[in-house]
């Protein structure tokens, strides 16, 4: 897929922000994971292996949808 609407946008707010990204199929898996410090950003992309990404941690995500901001893992 290679659509720019399938990018989002993280930027970590906190240091050890946990970004994981999750398989497609019928069994969902994790598949990658990064941990971000506070002010690192990380542009990921939605493809055939990655169907949804989990954020653990307070973080700012950009999507062509809009804006929202995580909340503390504390």
């Amino acid at each position: 897929m290679s659509d720019s609407g399938n990018f989002i946008s993280i930027k970590a707010l906190e240091d050890g922000v946990n970004v994981i990204g999750l398989t497609r199929g019928s069994n969902t898996k994790f598949h990658h994971s990064e941990k971000l410090d506070k002010g690192e950003v990380m542009i990921a992309q939605f493809t055939e292996h990655t169907s949804a990404v989990k954020i653990r941690g307070k973080a700012s995500i950009l999507t062509s949808h809009g804006e929202v901001t995580s909340d503390s893992k504390k």
